[in-house]
């Protein structure tokens, strides 16, 4: 038996690690450690590289859904003989409320099932595999619990149903009646904490991981159009969040791939400073302004010290720059996807857009940082100084291509931004020679991007100076003010990149690219109504808001033919994508309603066009 499709799975999250658990009730991916860390079931990338199943043993209708405002999953199996519910949930830290959740995670996850009607034989199929798959534990009965310990990881599961062990693996069958209630809690630790895994009650972890969750829902009351969505995007944002340094992870998974048997495989368990300035605007707009300081004040120590040297674009969740990738041949891959990869190369790249998204970080913060420390100052002005130094070199693009260097068309746009917001902050950050320079500088970006990004032939800019390829990047054009949407030109790109790139209101991002890049999409949607499409842009976030899977959820990208979520899963880029689209929707209706009022006052006595003139 395989995974099933990844748009199958629910997502758990705990603030260390999350857990993937599919329709048919298995648990295929858990790295307990860290988002980033071995997986300990990770079935989702090679049958053979462990799972944990609690399933009916006969087929089932499943229906299924969060508990409201959580991210506690409930799956209830109807079958032929009676119907039982699973509920899952990763711990949080017992009475830990608010902004404190998933600071200090016990690393357990909690399976409750619970007889609703008549009676099901269920299955328990238990097959830890450390190591993404390459350590077989030996199981042993021990005080109540089933522990396994090899090489770095220990666990331990307290089942109420008894279990056999036998060959790395324990099994069990037991049959649910209406009213039975079965508890199984699996605990994590490294092998040799004296503490050893903690296993407390599975009844209490679901509390307190609901009681937890709707607290922190509650401190944030987002308040604009599509609140259904933005709420549940934002609690995805957050339960990808390594609480302790507060820092965004891209997607929970590794080398899920973006084209089914391909190679374009990535692991995306790490923080990109690309997310890092849309998570911010993400986290403001879904009225979440202290997980959007914490994320500034993470950044900020994570660089460190910049000056001449090269600008780091992704760390470790706990700030570490060395990501380098390597691959686990031993795993098939996904739908025999491969190679399947730990680490990212993509760190050693130079990309000269994450200058722009740090310093549009930074003024989107600004009231939050007055007083401005001496280091962030320090980092800004370098970071200001870097951009006049390197716009008009190639980079690597924030498609992080892996063959050569260009001059990308949103990279230029980008050290824009980085200039533009320089300028602005003025004084707080450099002296009036700084001042002059950026300002000089910034005008000669745009002045190369509005020559040499432009395709006369195509009627559009393009993804590349003197390129003839379309590229969705460009869109960011009027999402950071580098030109207004309804300019002719950017007008003309966003027909152009929608007429040639868009099927299904999903926008690939060039020609030849497998499948929709949702958040590319969302820019899509967001363009229209800055260019006044407020119906067309109105449609569009609606056929992608229907395009999530039955519990909310984006992988990166979704097939224009099949709808097949693919890539890495899930996708903060794309949640947050949803929040910034459903906040610029929202801020142009509230323009429209603006205009439209004032359009309707009386013209007071004496101050008509007219007035007099008689």
């Amino acid at each position: 038996m395989d995974s099933g499709r990844i748009s199958d799975h629910g997502f758990l999250a705990d603030g260390r690690s999350a857990v993937l658990v599919d329709r048919d009730g298995s648990v295929n991916w858990w790295c307990p450690s860290r988002f980033d860390g071995p997986s300990v079931f990770g079935r989702i990338l090679d049958d053979r590289a462990g799972h944990w199943s609690i399933a009916p043993e006969s087929d089932a209708r499943v229906e299924r859904s969060y508990l409201d405002d959580t991210l506690v999953l409930r799956t209830v199996f109807t079958t032929d003989s009676g119907v039982v519910a699973l509920t899952d949930a990763l711990a949080l830290e017992p009475g830990a409320r608010g902004h404190d959740i998933g600071l200090r995670s016990p690393r357990v996850l909690a399976r409750v099932v619970e007889g609703l009607s008549g009676e099901v034989p269920v299955r328990i199929d238990y097959r830890p595999r450390f190591e993404y798959g390459q350590v077989t534990a030996y199981l042993m009965e021990s005080s109540g619990s089933i522990d396994a310990a090899a090489g770095a990881c220990r666990l331990s599961l307290r089942s109420d149903p008894p279990l056999t062990c036998r060959d790395g693996n324990a099994t069990g069958r037991v049959t649910v009646r209406a009213g039975d209630t079965l508890r199984f809690t699996l605990g994590y630790a490294p092998t040799y904490d004296a503490a050893g895994p903690a296993l407390p009650d599975a009844d209490r972890v679901v509390a307190d991981a609901v009681a937890g969750w709707r607290s922190w829902a509650g401190l944030h009351d987002y308040q604009g159009r599509y609140r259904d969505q933005v709420r549940r995007s934002a609690m995805v944002v957050q339960g990808m969040t390594y609480q302790p340094s507060g820092a965004v992870v891209a997607a929970a998974t590794t080398s899920l791939p973006e084209e089914l048997g391909g190679d374009r495989n990535y692991d995306y368990r790490f923080v990109w400073v690309r997310d890092f300035s849309l998570t911010l605007q993400a986290l403001w707009r879904a009225a979440c302004p202290d997980e959007a300081n914490r994320q500034f004040s993470w950044v900020a120590r994570a660089m460190g010290r910049i000056d001449d040297g090269r600008v780091p674009i992704m760390y470790g969740v706990e700030g570490e720059r060395d990501l380098t990738e390597h691959a686990l041949d031993h795993l098939r891959g996904y739908a025999d996807s491969r190679p399947v990869v730990v680490g990212n190369d993509a760190w050693k790249q130079r990309q000269t857009d994450v200058l722009g998204e740090i310093l549009d970080a930074a003024w989107l913060m600004r009231h939050y940082l007055d007083p401005m420390s001496p280091d962030v100052r320090h980092l800004l002005h370098a970071l200001a100084d870097q951009a006049v130094r390197d716009w008009h070199r190639p980079d690597a693009g924030m498609w992080e291509a892996r063959d050569a260097e260009r001059h990308y068309t949103s990279s230029k746009v980008q050290c824009w931004t980085a200039l533009d917001r320089a300028v602005r902050f003025g004084p707080r950050i450099g002296d009036p020679a700084d001042l002059a320079r950026w300002a000089r500088a910034r005008d000669e970006v745009r002045a190369a991007v509005l020559e040499r990004g432009w395709n006369d032939r195509l009627g559009a800019y393009t993804g590349a100076f003197d390129s003839d390829r379309l590229d969705a990047s460009v869109l960011l054009m009027p999402l950071v003010g580098f030109l207004p949407a309804d300019d002719p030109r950017m007008r003309a790109t966003i027909d152009v990149v929608e007429r040639r790139l868009s099927r299904g209101g999903l926008l690939r991002r060039w020609d030849g690219d497998p499948a929709g890049f949702v958040i590319c999409s969302f820019w899509l949607a967001s363009c229209l109504a800055l260019a006044g499409q407020r119906d067309r842009a109105d449609r569009l976030f609606g056929q992608l808001a229907d395009r999530v899977n039955d519990l909310g959820l984006y992988a990166e990208q979704i097939d224009q033919a099949t709808g097949e979520h693919l890539g890495n899963f899930p996708q903060a880029f794309s949640h947050i994508g949803l929040i910034n689209a459903a906040g610029r929707l929202t801020e142009v209706d509230e323009r429209h309603r603006d205009v439209a009022a004032r359009s309707r006052q009386p013209v007071p006595t004496g101050t008509g066009p007219t007035e007099g003139a008689r």
